[in-house]
């Protein structure tokens, strides 16, 4: 998003108290966080591209989740939950349009029931509001869904998460803190008192430093000598627009096959009011933008974890494929949530790249993942619903991390908020 600058220095600095890596949604958040928790700490925020909140933090769908899919207990399910309270709360003080606009999960076949009910209870489970509807009541919030019954969740809503990052990361300056664009970290390494991150202007020396790499987790990870597994593999999912909006009223998502593991086609009406259905989802050529970038290509290919995957889903990546490449087959899919949905209502759309944490055995690491030691925190799998939990995230980076420490001038008393 080139409209979302940077401000604050050109250059970094060569000594600070915090070092977060990245500017996306929850490298900001961490920012901020830490900002609020020590208001005289010295954070400067670190990002390789030349504007902030480029890659996946302003190319999605725009969702505040509820946190009703997540396996009661996980890290998704508690952060999710915690971090969509804090993201309406964020919205309100800073300015920034959010509505709850509601979504239904809508069971169009009797074989999906059984899973609607499972679904209700983890819901419950996790702390969040649905309500169970027949298929009369489902069509009174959306009188063209098709179903024969659904799960309501009110407290599901919408947000431009390009425009949280940028009232972040003017927040984040607004507290003292620096966002610093076009300064690409290459490793970030233990040294004494803190940690040294190494960038293309040369290194900053840091009290600690937490690392939100996104799309190069695991490139950062192992270049600052933690293991290079999981391996980050891109996903591309592309976006139609809905030419008759008034076809949808909020969020229509189907019950999800627990085999699975993305949600399948949903339909999202966003907050400058138009309506995207999708996305598709692929394995990317590339890490950032749609050309075939050899390295990660070469990357995704020698890993032994991407065959594995491969043959695990291969069924339904051909499904996924087929409706990449046929908006005719898209739109049937489409239409077994909305009555009279055709090829000629969709409208290639915008797309995005997610970063997905992949095993050796093939296995897609579904929770959020962490790693590091000492004054430093890598944040290795952050998937949906990332964005919604940004806030909640930054909160557990900061409590890993533990004190953030402040250099004070020379003869001063050291001090640290715990």
């Amino acid at each position: 998003m080139t409209g979302l600058g940077s401000g604050g220095p050109k250059a970094p600095p060569q000594r600070c108290d915090l070092v977060v890596v990245g500017a996306g949604i929850i490298g900001l958040a961490v920012a901020r966080e830490a900002l609020i928790r020590e208001p005289r700490a010295g954070v400067a925020v670190l990002e390789s591209e030349p504007a902030i909140a480029l890659h996946q933090s302003s190319h999605n769908s725009g969702v505040i989740h509820a946190g009703i899919y997540y396996q009661p207990g996980s890290l998704k399910a508690r952060l999710c939950v915690e971090g969509a309270a804090a993201l309406y709360r964020l919205c309100a003080e800073l300015g920034v349009p959010a509505d709850p606009i509601g979504k239904l999960i809508v069971a169009t076949a009797a074989a999906e029931l059984p899973r609607l009910s499972l679904l209700h209870e983890r819901a419950l489970a996790n702390g969040v509001h649905v309500a169970r509807l027949d298929a009369a009541e489902l069509r009174e919030i959306e009188p063209r869904a098709n179903g024969l019954a659904a799960l309501h969740s009110p407290g599901t809503g919408i947000v431009d998460y390009g425009a949280v990052c940028a009232a972040l990361a003017a927040d984040v300056q607004q507290r003292g803190g620096s966002v610093i664009t076009g300064c690409e970290v290459l490793s970030v390494i233990n040294s004494p008192g803190g940690a040294r991150v190494v960038h293309a202007r040369g290194s900053t020396e840091c009290g600690g430093a937490i690392v939100c790499g996104g799309l190069q987790s695991d490139r950062l990870a192992e270049a600052s000598g933690a293991s290079a597994e999981p391996r980050i593999i891109p996903f591309r999912g592309a976006y139609f627009t809905l030419q008759r909006p008034e076809l949808v009223n909020g969020l229509i998502y189907p019950v999800p096959d627990p085999k699975l593991p993305f949600l399948g086609v949903h339909l999202t009406r966003r907050i400058g009011g138009d309506v995207v259905v999708g996305p598709t989802s692929l394995p990317a050529a590339a890490r950032s933008g749609l050309r075939v970038d050899r390295k990660d290509l070469l990357a995704t290919l020698s890993w032994p974890g991407s065959y594995r995957m491969a043959w695990r889903w291969r069924r339904h990546a051909s499904r996924e494929l087929l409706w990449a490449l046929s908006r005719r087959a898209y739109a049937h899919q489409a239409s077994r949530l909305i009555n009279g949905l055709t090829a000629a209502d969709l409208e290639p759309s915008f797309s995005g790249i997610r970063a997905q944490a992949l095993a050796r055995d093939g296995t897609l690491l579904d929770d959020f993942a962490f790693s590091g030691a000492d004054r430093i925190v890598q944040l290795r799998n952050a998937p949906s619903p990332a964005a919604t939990a940004s806030l909640a995230i930054a909160a557990y980076c900061c409590d890993r991390l533990g004190p953030i420490i402040v250099a004070e001038p020379p003869g001063a008393q050291r001090r640290s908020l715990h």
